[in-house]
């Protein structure tokens, strides 16, 4: 669609350079207070079930027990890292996905590649239309909702999907960052995982959905999604 393909454009665009002051102070907060790397990146799944790389500002620690294992999301999380996911100030480095097409201002949450072949027929609709910053299910509850809720509403999301729908969406996203309101400090890294169609494996462990999984990118970008039907 050609109009939200240039709000997409002319909003990034706009937003990386109003925000430039405000990413370049988080940048270097991020890296006094947690380190390097700054940013925390992640092979997820785009339109069509194409892999793509996610940026996001760094919010956790990596402290680890005595065994040289991560702590739970939740222990590395403190209250920088809480400030900048309450604010959804970690997502702004995404708005160059948005720049360059991979992402939409406005769209389903980018998932991780494993959940691909867990959809069923109606979820797979997610698939159909840009990941995006925001999105329905993002402003009806995030991660309060359970993983049925949340992919039927993106489902939702890509039937009705249109210019005037997005900016909608956009306006009601700026409502909610403001008021901090249904924004979940550690919502991505508490939510179990999805398991779908295949359903949990016997003896799986409910691995956080956000886990710090550096996941490569396969070396072919087909139509995934159209293959794993």
């Amino acid at each position: 669609m050609a109009a939200k393909r240039l709000l997409d454009i002319g909003g990034s665009l706009c937003g990386l350079i109003v925000l430039s002051p405000v990413l370049l102070t988080l940048a270097l907060a991020i890296r006094v207070k947690l380190g390097s790397p700054i940013f925390f990146r992640q092979a997820r799944a785009g339109k069509d079930g194409r892999p793509f790389r996610v940026w996001k500002f760094r919010t956790m620690t990596d402290a680890r027990d005595s065994s040289g294992r991560l702590l739970p999301d939740r222990e590395r999380l403190g209250r920088f890292g809480s400030f900048l996911r309450s604010y959804s100030l970690d997502e702004l480095p995404n708005l160059l996905c948005v720049l360059t097409g991979e992402m939409s201002l406005v769209g389903p949450r980018p998932l991780i590649l494993r959940y691909l072949p867990r959809f069923n027929e109606r979820q797979r609709l997610r698939l159909t239309v840009k990941p995006g910053l925001t999105g329905l299910a993002q402003l009806s509850g995030r991660n309060v909702l359970d993983w049925d809720a949340r992919l039927e509403l993106d489902a939702q999301y890509a039937e009705r999907v249109s210019f005037l729908f997005d900016l909608q969406l956009l306006l009601k996203t700026l409502g909610k960052v403001i008021a901090r309101e249904g924004v979940l400090v550690a919502a991505g890294s508490d939510m179990e995982e999805f398991w779908g169609i295949q359903g949990k494996p016997e003896g799986a462990p409910s691995a956080p959905a956000g886990a710090d999984e550096n996941e490569s990118l396969p070396p072919h970008t087909g139509m995934q999604a159209k293959q794993m039907r």
